[in-house]
Formats: structure tokens, sequence, C-alpha cells
């Protein structure tokens, strides 16, 4: 045999085996990592997300690394985790005392059709005349309510598992942040190299776009969040709801998704009805219907574009999604994976003479060398 052909032979044997090996690696560490991918591409999108503060307790406190990330980590743990702990404790003790006050509600029957009820343009007639029939028939109503609660089950026990695993995922994140801050710029340096392959000089530019899609997203999300949660609590303290701060904190919860907030509000106006104030219930109907719900249409469409042009039908969808694919922490990754996605589309798909324009004063960014 040509001993110039047996070399190519076991040359060509030899990359083979190394690309079967390298390929082997790679599924082990997937495989390894699988568990933990969720929770780390939330720290990821959080720590970008939070970079410039960062930046300004390295530059303005003058502190290292190591302890820039110590203070960011308990800081998240304080403000955070805890009251996110806080939350699903309240939910997990209130919640058999919310389902009796509901059935409760129901256990005499229905109370008179309200006036108005009758006067809805349309449907009035109708929806006045279903509801005498069912408060007339207690069987008919047990039967319907029988049947909401089984529809209602499977999402309720769903909506639970997600949220005590969001816990366990959120605690997780919180300790892989404290490595991403604290070895984040290696972390990106390494990036930047091999996007530059795939990218070329569009690299810097897409990093850049990267981290400010991402802040803008989760500040929108979370600064919604906090907004809505914070006007329901004072509407919750004025009329004297029970139990205020925990109904403040599940609406800021459940703001994340579209429409979630009026869960919690119009449950309050119901319980504000059936204890016989009548004033207060309609003052709960008009704060959450006027406040509650239209910052998710004002502030978080503002904040969000400014670094993404993210509209409702996306936010929704990703949500959604993301909540599927990667339990609660992915009610943020999910938009936050879909606008990235979007607006790296935009620049890439560009004319070449068209630049990406930038705000004039650009928040600080990993990319900077």
């Amino acid at each position: 045999m040509d001993p110039t052909a047996s070399l190519m032979q076991r040359n060509l044997i030899t990359r083979v085996l190394a690309l079967v090996a390298l390929g082997a690696l790679i599924v082990g560490a997937l495989v390894v990592l699988k568990p933990f991918f969720a929770a780390g591409l939330f720290a990821v999108v959080f720590v970008l997300a939070t970079w410039p503060l960062f930046e300004l307790l390295r530059q303005r406190a003058r502190l290292s690394n190591g302890w820039a990330a110590t203070v960011l980590t308990l800081a998240v743990l304080l403000l955070v985790v805890l009251p996110f702990a806080w939350l699903v404790h309240g939910l997990i003790e209130r919640g058999p005392d919310w389902a009796a006050t509901a059935r409760g509600w129901f256990a005499n029957g229905l109370p008179p059709p309200p006036s108005w009820l009758s006067r809805l343009p349309f449907v009035g007639a109708l929806a006045d005349t279903y509801y005498r029939d069912l408060a007339a028939d207690p069987g008919a109503l047990r039967d319907l309510l029988l049947r909401a609660a089984d529809i209602g089950r499977e999402p309720v026990v769903a909506a639970l598992r997600v949220v005590a695993e969001g816990l366990l995922q959120l605690l997780l994140a919180t300790f892989l942040a404290f490595f991403l801050y604290r070895d984040g710029e290696a972390i990106v340096a390494s990036l930047r190299q091999g996007l530059a392959r795939l990218a070329g000089a569009l690299s810097d530019e897409m990093l850049t776009l990267a981290q400010m899609t991402i802040q803008s997203v989760v500040l929108g999300l979370v600064g919604t969040a906090l907004a809505q949660g914070l006007i329901a609590l004072v509407g919750f303290l004025i009329a004297g709801v029970p139990n205020a701060p925990l109904l403040g904190g599940l609406t800021a919860l459940l703001s994340i998704l579209p429409g979630g907030t009026v869960i919690v509000w119009l449950g309050a106006t119901i319980w504000l009805a059936s204890e016989g104030q009548t004033g207060w219930a309609i003052f709960m109907a008009a704060w959450g219907a006027g406040l509650v719900s239209t910052v998710d249409n004002v502030l978080r469409p503002m904040i969000i574009s400014r670094g993404s042009d993210m509209g409702f039908a996306l936010v929704f969808v990703g949500v959604i999604g993301g909540a599927i694919a990667f339990g609660f922490v992915g009610i943020f990754i999910g938009p936050t994976l879909l606008a990235l996605a979007l607006a790296l589309w935009k620049v890439w798909t560009a004319p070449a003479t068209s630049a990406v324009a930038k705000p004039q004063a650009a928040p600080p960014t990993l990319t900077g060398s």
C-alpha cells in the first residue's frame, strides 16, 4: 500500500475519532448542564439587565469585582428572593381560606342580579335571564361550579407547582449570578472573540444591542410589576381589604401575565360587595380598571420601547411560551429571548449601508474594552 495513502487514511481516521470524541463530550456536558439551563439563562438575563449597578459599585464605591458581586448578590437575596418566598408562603397559607370564602358566597345561592346587568347592550337581557335561572335552581348552580372547579383544578395545581419551582430556580440563579458578575468581563471577552468569527464587524454592535434589549425588556416587566403592585396595594389599604400586602404582591406577580391583575382586584371587588360594602366595591372596581390595569398599557410599552420594538402579542407569546418551556423564570426569559431575536434579526437583515441607531446616552455595557 502506498505510504502516502496510508498516512492520509490514518489522519482521516484520527480526525473522525477526534470529532466523535468532541461530539460525545459536548453531549455529555449538555446532559450535565440541562437541570441548570433555565436558572443559568435567567441569571445571564438578570446580570445583563443589572450590569450598570455593578459598574456603579466598582467605579463609585471602588469595590473589587468580588466585593461588588457579593453586595449585589446579597441585595438580590434581600430584595427579591426573600419577598418572593414570603409571597409563596402567604399564598399557600391563605389559599384555603380564600377558597372557603369563595364557596361561602354561593352556599345559599346567588344574590339578586345587579340592576345594571339587564341594561348591558345586546347581551343584558340574556345575561339577566341566565343569572335568574341559576339563582332559582341551586342544583344547576352547583353543577356549574363543579364544572368550573374541574376545569380550573389542573391549571391551579400546575401554577402552584411552577411558582414553587420558580423559588428554587431563583435561588440557584442568584448563586450563579455571583460568578457571572465576578467573571462577566472575561466571559464576554471570550464571547466577543467567538462572535467576531461568525459576525465579523457586527459582533460588538450585536452584543451592545443584546444588552440594551435585555435591559429594556426586563426593566419593563419588573418596573410595570412593581408599579401595579404598589398602586393595587394603596387601593386595597384605602378600601380596607384584608391581607392587602399579600394581595399587592400577588398583583405584582400576576402583572407579568397580560390581564393578570384583573384576577386580584376583581376578587377584592366581589369580596367587598359580598360584605355589603357596595360603595367600596365600586371604588375598588374603578381603582383597578382605571389605575392598576391601565399602567400595563402605558408604563410597560414606554420602558420596553427604549430598546426594543416589542408589542403586546410578542410579550404574551413570550410569557406563555417561556413559562411552558422554562417554568416560572421563563416568564422573564421568554419575552427577553423573543425581543432579542427580533432585534438581532433586524440588525442582521438591515442594508449594509444603514447603521443601527443607537441612543446618544447608551447605558454602560459589557462590550467595552
